[in-house]
């Protein structure tokens, strides 16, 4: 007897069973994929809120360390890093970028020291160090970013 056509028949047989269902999935997302994005700021004891993003801390460094723990205990490979430069450290010519004693900076060294096979991504974006916010710097009016 031949099954009816799709979709008054369903073919469920490579679903029955977990078993089954694992040899035959296309796809897998395990932790191994995730890269766990940390937000970072200066001060010390530091786990506040960021009102933008519910559920999400702003971390100070002392506070990173047990983070990143906590993402290579769970198998977590990599972390990126968001800073928030105090405005005091803002200019238009975004010097604390480059300064080799910046929060970033700082945090990387941190956590390479403690866990050195944590892979460590940064973003290099110019507006948590930018005056004016932007992501690059402004030019007669104009931003520049390339």
């Amino acid at each position: 007897m031949t099954p009816a056509p799709f979709p008054a028949a369903r073919m469920r047989r490579l679903r029955r069973t977990r078993a089954l269902r694992d040899m035959v999935q296309e796809h897998s997302l395990t932790p191994r994929d995730l890269i766990w994005p940390v937000f970072i700021r200066d001060g010390h004891g530091m786990n506040e809120p960021i009102p933008s993003l519910p559920g999400v801390n702003r971390l100070s460094l002392d506070m990173l360390l047990p983070a990143a723990e906590q993402a290579h205990a769970l198998g977590i490979p990599a972390i990126c890093l968001f800073p928030y430069t105090d405005q005091s450290l803002r200019t238009e010519t975004c010097e604390e970028a480059w300064n080799p004693e910046n929060l970033t900076n700082r945090a990387i060294r941190a956590l390479k020291a403690e866990f050195p096979d944590l892979m460590v991504m940064t973003d290099i974006a110019l507006d948590p160090y930018n005056a004016n916010g932007h992501d690059g710097f402004v030019i007669a009016g104009e931003i520049v970013n390339d």
